[in-house]
């Protein structure tokens, strides 16, 4: 971000002027780049209008948008701050959620770097390794099969802990976005807060052991943030159901119930496809 450091991020993604500079081609529904500026400062931002999401069949239209930026705020709410500041505005393709943009740093899914330091492999044989989680066997071509993993990462721990509260149906490789410092952000969060179960994680490396104890701490006060007439609950009763945000508030006491990571429900698929 450039300009005025007192210029707050979400201030400036919510009330500055969005300039469309181009179009992320790979992306599913509409994915613009731009820029948003607001007294002198800017910074480099993700539009997702409304009107170019794509309908989907076990969620409603066009509220694909309001379920990102809750994301943001339960992730903002447990202190982790693992998705970028987002908001919900007007744009000039109308309605549409706005993030900031963050750049990718190198050793990232699918990056050519150090992969001691890379957060997802495929490895041969049947184990995962020092500093490695397993996830599932993968078919790679020429009947042959391999490991898929992910780093036994604090931050991945911490994201794969937010997914199961908000019911993340789509974690892919992609979504995940190291970036300079050592921060890790998550992003991609529309297909979440059904009231079915839809976990869909490549994160599945902690599935069924302890919850770590800052962990429990955190979803202990999320809990109480999560009571009504709180401001987040109030916030979130803007963006998702009433059932929706019920449901929030039984997977976080779930969570400390069992004081787990929650395993697979073999009732839908475990793994998002593609996976990256």
């Amino acid at each position: 971000m450039t300009g005025n450091a007192a210029v707050d991020t979400e201030e400036l993604l919510a009330e500055g002027e969005l300039t469309v500079r181009g179009r992320i081609a790979e992306a599913s529904n509409a994915v613009l780049r731009c820029t948003v500026t607001l007294d002198g400062t800017g910074t480099d931002c993700v539009y997702k209008p409304v009107a170019g999401e794509r309908p989907l069949w076990d969620f409603p239209d066009g509220n694909l948008a309001r379920r990102e930026v809750a994301a943001y705020l339960v992730s903002r709410a447990t202190g982790w701050d693992l998705v970028p500041p987002t908001v919900l505005r007007d744009g000039p393709y109308g309605e549409g959620m706005v993030q900031q943009w963050i750049e990718r740093a190198p050793d990232g899914p699918g990056d050519t770097g150090d992969p001691a330091t890379a957060l997802l492999a495929l490895v041969d044989g049947e184990e995962a390794g020092d500093g490695w989680r397993p996830v599932a066997f993968a078919d790679v071509g020429g009947g042959r099969t391999a490991l898929l993993v992910h780093a036994d990462d604090q931050r991945l721990r911490r994201l794969a802990v937010l997914d199961a509260v908000i019911n993340n149906g789509d974690r892919k490789g992609g979504h995940l976005l190291p970036a300079p410092g050592g921060r890790l952000y998550g992003i991609d969060h529309g297909v979440t807060f059904h009231t079915d179960d839809k976990l869909r994680t490549l994160l599945w490396g902690w599935a069924g052991e302890p919850l770590t104890g800052e962990a429990v701490t955190v979803l202990t006060a999320l809990a109480a943030d999560l009571a009504d007439g709180t401001p987040l609950a109030t916030r979130l009763a803007e963006l998702i159901t009433p059932a929706e945000l019920a449901a929030v508030r039984t997977r976080v006491a779930q969570l400390l119930r069992t004081g787990r990571h929650p395993e697979p429900s073999g009732q839908w698929p475990a793994i998002p496809w593609p996976p990256v």
